[in-house]
């Protein structure tokens, strides 16, 4: 028998997941545009550089971290894709949000 709170649940996560992705690539999109001005512009100081580089590995790592731990609890594959995406949708909002300030 089909299971219609289940399918809702599926479908409100994958909703949930797919606005996650949206606001990290306009987020990101932002951090790329600000960080290319400071580059271009030669005021980016090499902190900032630095971070650039450093970020990802670690973003990707936690990402996969949260992905693994909820496969791992048989929560399907929608909650596994939302748990890996909130990491990075929350490093890149956070860079947008600090190279805003400046």
């Amino acid at each position: 028998m089909y299971d219609m709170k289940a399918a809702v649940q599926a479908a409100t996560t994958w909703q949930e997941f797919t606005l996650s992705y949206g606001r990290m690539m306009i987020s990101a999109s932002v951090v790329i545009q600000q960080r290319t001005m400071q580059m271009a512009l030669g005021t980016m100081k090499p902190e900032e550089a630095a971070r650039m580089v450093m970020e990802k590995p670690a973003a990707f790592a936690k990402s996969f971290e949260m992905a693994a731990r909820a496969a791992a609890g048989s929560k399907g594959p929608a909650v596994a894709a939302l748990a890996a995406m909130r990491p990075i949708e929350a490093k890149t909002r956070a860079n947008s949000r600090r190279l805003a300030k400046r």
